[in-house]
């Protein structure tokens, strides 16, 4: 079992930054690729960013490129998205996900483990 605790969500006005974080407990977190993903009211959770076990391999969603940032602290059982210049359109629920593979995608059913998610809201 592995347990995700997210923060650093909140209200924040659009060209603005925010770190989120991800605290993860329970099984090796090393060995765990983690992924990003958020969620606004009546649509579908869409797949944000995702690191390796080791950092070495991130994707990332066209909307967000070049603009986040994943990565991780395997030291700390952290993982983190960094969003620089938000915009409105990036207001939703974020989620941290561990797979239970080194390596995953961009797919939902990649990840077995789910954090309850903060709130991002960016205002125009």
């Amino acid at each position: 079992q592995v347990q995700l605790v997210e923060s650093g969500g909140g209200l924040v006005q659009a060209g603005d930054s925010l770190r989120l974080s991800c605290a993860a407990s329970g099984r090796t977190f090393s060995t765990n690729a983690m992924g990003w993903f958020r969620q606004t009211p009546g649509k579908e959770r869409v797949f944000v960013a995702q690191i390796s076990w080791n950092g070495g391999v991130t994707t990332y969603a066209d909307s967000v490129k070049g603009r986040f940032t994943i990565y991780r602290d395997n030291t700390k059982n952290m993982v983190y998205l960094q969003m620089n210049s938000l915009k409105p359109e990036d207001t939703a629920v974020y989620s941290c996900a561990a797979s239970g593979s080194r390596w995953s995608g961009i797919d939902q059913s990649g990840y077995d483990y789910w954090g309850q998610g903060t709130q991002v809201t960016v205002s125009s």
